[in-house]
């Protein structure tokens, strides 16, 4: 929704470029060379009285045999030295040379048994070879040389230079962000003590040094931080906690340290920290003992944050979802002195939330924000957005301009269980189990007070399951009495329930069922102390109640109240079986009918269910059947009717012309 222009390292120049690639291929070329110097034999040296016992033999290659004057501008002056192969012990070809005067080389080159010996110039190559010899120590020096003084390389040792990223566009502001009120009041003094400081330092007001930001995913933490940072127009920092932990000891103390100074040489600005708790873990509280780099981390933070010297203008804010975690030094007053707590919004801030979202999507005139907006509890922001992303994916697969209300119906049910497995084979029998279970959760909710609403019901397989029932509270609770939680007990048990009544068999399709309506009673016997067993709690979560860790619980009782625990549970699931059997008995004809229209449609809407409770009818598919078996029937009359031909033709033209004139009078 939002472009964020931040600051970006320039682009190294092309010229740069070319250059510290060309360095690359000659050093390459250059260490080539080195090699070949390196692992190449040194010549074998013979005396002049071996060269001639090796001619006679006839151990030399001739053909290799050349020479060069030594000593002397000319070649008849001076030493020289021949280069050539002889062979060695083991009948190979090695080389070697000879150092020999003018005299002797004139002997070899003349007389009976001269042999040819082509002279070469040392002149020419002495130079040639020194050079080529140096070329890889210079390229290796110049490599090195390049890597320290260029811009665009020198970053890769400032592994104690801050990582994080500078925003001064204004890019996002508190009109971007929905369904959050108090949250952003809290922060509005911080807005006006950042425009104004003085205002607060004149009357000896403290601003808060911190800000924490704590709750569930996807609700919009980091985006109020940008809308804060947007709303007084300051420089905003923003890093996460992983990026201060480093393969290196001291990286990320060092990287603390820079970052605060570079926000002190910009104050007043805002030092965003996202998912802190990557860093703010307690210390000493990990398996194995503590991580010492992480612990000189945060020791840095919190010594930054509240220590000897002063940050004045500097507000950090942190986002999180693990508060739990967090070292208790890292949130007492002078650090985090403010701890803001964003939880899923409610009915109000949703709808807000989608008019948000909805500034850039074509909806149709038929699209009710607020109705979809009751219809979605529980989603955050971030549920929200992709919610109508999906939708208008939906439309733009269909070649259409606007988002209509089928495709937002159609992404609810993708974000909540998935996409639709319509190339799924089911059997009819399979077909018919699955219709009577999802109506039997429809009965439920129908006849239980307390009971979620039924909102949709479809046997059209999603994900993991076959089909599924959408029950919405009437209106949304903070607070669950016991009676409710029965209820609910109550109606995750129907599905299984109408299947052994109407096929005296069970199936595995009540898997999730159990699961949940499991959890839900052994809660009321453990924490909510609804139960026999009087009002003690017996767990307690300690795993962060923003990511539902029920796995994580602190047990506070004996092997004999364990044994209580789960017979009362047992017992809270037995009654509310037992009523469920009642509850669909009554109402057996009704879950029958649902089922039969079910196996018809395959999804019925809150409406559908509405209708066939009042008048036992779907009115609009009854419609279509019967328009479709009128379809059928008509070609068979109009068949019959063309057999038999009338006697005189000009006679039924003339009646029917009689009968179309008296139509038109009438």
């Amino acid at each position: 929704m939002q472009n964020n222009n931040e600051n970006q390292t320039p682009k190294p120049r092309k010229r740069m470029d070319w250059l510290f690639y060309l360095l690359v291929i000659f050093l390459v070329i250059g260490v080539i060379l080195l090699i070949q110097n390196l692992t190449r034999q040194n010549p074998k040296e013979l005396s002049y009285s071996e060269l001639q016992v090796a001619l006679n033999q006839e151990d030399i290659d001739i053909s290799t045999l050349y020479a060069r004057p030594r000593g002397g501008s000319s070649y008849n002056e001076g030493m020289y030295v021949i280069y050539g192969e002889i062979k060695n012990t083991s009948d190979r070809y090695e080389s070697f040379y000879c150092n020999i005067t003018t005299a002797q080389f004139n002997e070899l080159t003349t007389g009976t048994s001269a042999i040819s010996i082509p002279l070469q110039q040392l002149s020419e190559n002495v130079f040639l070879s020194v050079v080529v010899s140096l070329i890889p120590y210079i390229l290796m020096i110049g490599f090195f040389i390049f890597l320290f003084r260029s811009q665009g390389n020198n970053k890769a040792f400032d592994f104690a230079k801050s990582t994080a990223r500078l925003s001064r566009s204004k890019t996002v502001t508190f009109k971007d962000v929905a369904g959050c009120d108090e949250e952003k009041e809290e922060l509005v003094e911080i807005i006006d003590f950042l425009k104004n400081p003085r205002k607060y330092a004149e009357i000896g007001a403290r601003i808060p040094k911190g800000v924490l930001l704590f709750g569930p995913p996807g609700t919009g933490k980091t985006l109020l931080a940008k809308a804060v940072a947007g709303e007084a127009n300051v420089p905003f920092f923003s890093i996460s906690g992983s990026d201060f932990v480093e393969m290196f000891v001291g990286v990320g103390a060092s990287r603390v340290r820079d970052m605060f100074k570079t926000a002190k040489e910009n104050a007043p600005c805002i030092v965003f920290i996202d998912e802190i708790d990557a860093v703010g873990r307690q210390r000493g509280a990990g398996m194995g003992g503590g991580h010492d780099e992480r612990e000189q981390t945060l020791n840095q933070l919190l010594v930054e944050m509240d220590g000897f010297t002063g940050n004045i203008g500097i507000i950090v804010m942190a986002a999180t979802n693990r508060p739990d975690v967090l070292d208790p030094a890292l949130l007492r007053p002078g650090r985090f002195d403010r701890q803001i707590t964003i939880s899923n919004p409610d009915v109000t801030g949703r709808e807000a939330i989608l008019r948000v979202h909805a500034r850039n999507k074509h909806l149709d005139p038929s699209v009710k924000l607020e109705e979809i907006a009751q219809r979605i509890p529980g989603f955050s922001g971030a549920d929200i957005e992709n919610l109508l992303n999906e939708a208008a994916l939906l439309a733009a697969r269909q070649n259409r301009k606007v988002i209509n209300t089928q495709d937002i119906d159609e992404a609810v049910d993708r974000v909540m269980m998935g996409p639709a497995k319509k190339s799924r084979k089911i059997t009819d029998a399979e077909k018919r189990l699955i219709a009577h279970h999802e109506a039997g959760h429809a009965i439920i909710g129908l006849k239980l007070e307390n009971a979620n609403i039924v909102q949709k019901v479809t046997i059209i397989p999603r994900g993991a399951a076959g089909g599924y029932a959408l029950m919405l509270p009437e209106e949304e609770r903070y607070l669950e009495t016991k009676q409710s939680l029965l209820d609910r007990i109550t109606g995750y048990l129907g599905g299984r329930v109408s299947e052994e009544i109407n096929f005296h068999e069970v199936s595995t399709g009540a898997s999730n069922d159990f699961q949940q309506a499991t959890k839900i009673a052994r809660a009321m016997v453990t924490e909510y102390g609804m139960s026999d067993l009087g009002p003690i709690q017996y767990e307690q979560p300690q795993g962060s109640v923003f990511l539902g860790r029920d796995y994580l619980k602190e047990k506070n009782f004996s092997d004999q109240i364990a044994l209580e625990i789960d017979k009362e549970t047992r017992r809270i699931v037995e009654e509310c079986y037992e009523r469920a059997k009642k509850v669909i008995t009554e109402n057996l004809d009704l879950l029958k009918t649902i089922a039969e229209y079910l196996i018809k449609v395959e999804t019925l809407t809150k409406s559908d269910i509405d209708e066939i409770v009042a008048t036992g009818k779907l009115g609009w598919f009854d419609r279509k059947e019967e328009e479709e078996k009128n379809k059928e029937s008509a070609p068979e009359s109009s068949a019959s009717e063309s057999t038999a031909e009338p006697a005189n033709t000009e006679e039924s033209g003339t009646e029917k012309a009689e009968s179309t004139s008296s139509d038109d009078v009438q």
